[in-house]
């Protein structure tokens, strides 16, 4: 029997993917299984729906003659031939699948899912501006890091769940409620993540700059903040699946669009396949958004994953960042000057165009001189 440690990375990439189709397969014959062996079958028949009234006859008459409809119900129900299976607790595959016309028609999927992914992208943004803002001081400053670091830890014990109270006290039941209770169950995870990861760099690089005369600005520019994002992408990548988890929790509060408020408007009514097929979209987007973060960490720190420098890297670089900080700079200023949303938002459109467009020129430079 081989070891285990001679198992590690054993499949290589093509080996890998069919696995993991074979996992997949496995996963939905396992759903299938348990969908069917929670079915159950009803009985089919016509009921009367058309029950007596109490206005048009006398007490014991309108009782009589409710007693006889639910009797010939009872009789029909007894006699039934036809049966047909339903699934109250688990939909199988195939009805989750057919539900998804049914949300582009009753829940609107395509406009719910943009507001559930803008607010998680608005909360994002600000946990993550405000852990450098607060993180950077305090991982720095030793006087700070001894007055504030223990309190920051503590942070993380916090049952989130029980604040919703106290937001909806500060914020309202709107979307500035949800962004800020997003932003703050990020954060708390997220604070603590910065202050450790300027810890962890190493002393060499830091002595290097210093003795080619950096000033602490210079230190902090070229050597803290590269330094930190760079693992600090990682980290936001893992609090990619707790966000939704709070993201679905505020918009269960006052329930104005998104996907926390259609499936539970969907599972209070009874719809399980449209539940089950929400849960799938929530994976989707999470899954997408776990990929983009993936290819962000490759071309804004390339460092981390070549040893040469291609042709491209720089002017995608440059157009991300020029994309993140026009979104950060148009929340930044759009909550202290609400009356310049709308023409900020008209200049937002235009830099993000713009930073895409060098985005894709970059990235068609990399791609060749990669090829070549």
């Amino acid at each position: 029997m081989a070891s285990l440690l001679h198992l590690r990375d054993r499949y290589n990439g093509r080996q890998q993917l069919l696995l993991a189709l074979a996992g997949l397969v496995i996963v939905v014959l396992i759903w299938w299984g348990l969908a069917e062996m929670l079915s159950i079958e009803r009985p089919v028949i016509d009921y009367n729906t058309h029950l007596p009234s109490m206005l048009d006859q006398e007490k014991d008459d309108f009782a009589i003659n409710l007693d006889s409809i639910l009797q010939v119900d009872s009789i029909n129900l007894a006699n039934a031939t036809e049966f047909e299976k339903i699934y109250p607790l688990l939909p199988p595959p195939n009805e989750v699948l057919q539900a998804f016309p049914l949300l582009q028609r009753d829940d609107q999927l395509a406009k719910n899912t943009w507001i559930s992914v803008w607010r998680n992208l608005q909360g994002y943004f600000w946990a993550v501006f405000l852990a450098i803002f607060i993180g950077f001081p305090i991982g720095l400053l030793p006087i700070l890091r001894g007055l504030f670091s223990k309190q920051v830890d503590a942070l993380r014990y916090l049952p989130l769940t029980a604040v919703t109270g106290l937001f909806i006290l500060w914020f309202g039941v709107g979307d500035s409620m949800k962004i800020a209770f997003l932003a703050f169950g990020i954060l708390v995870y997220l604070l603590p993540v910065v202050i450790q990861r300027i810890k962890e760099v190493e002393d060499v690089y830091l002595t290097t700059v210093f003795t080619l005369g950096a000033t602490n600005w210079q230190m902090i520019k070229s050597v803290y903040f590269p330094a930190v994002l760079s693992k600090l992408m990682d980290d936001i990548r893992v609090l990619t699946a707790i966000s939704w988890t709070y993201i679905i929790i505020a918009e269960l509060l006052n329930r104005e669009g998104g996907v926390g408020a259609m499936i539970w408007l969907n599972g209070k009514y009874g719809k399980v396949d449209k539940v089950f097929a929400w849960l799938l979209v929530i994976i989707l987007v999470g899954f997408l958004q776990d990929r983009l973060f993936v290819y962000l960490d490759k071309r804004l720190f390339p460092h981390k994953y070549y040893k040469t420098v291609f042709t491209g890297l720089k002017e995608v670089r440059y157009g991300f960042w020029m994309m993140l900080g026009s979104v950060m700079l148009f929340l930044l200023l759009s909550s202290i000057f609400p009356n310049w949303a709308q023409p900020l938002q008209s200049l937002l459109y235009i830099t993000v165009i713009t930073g895409l467009i060098a985005v894709i020129y970059g990235e068609i430079r990399f791609q060749r001189s990669y090829i070549s």
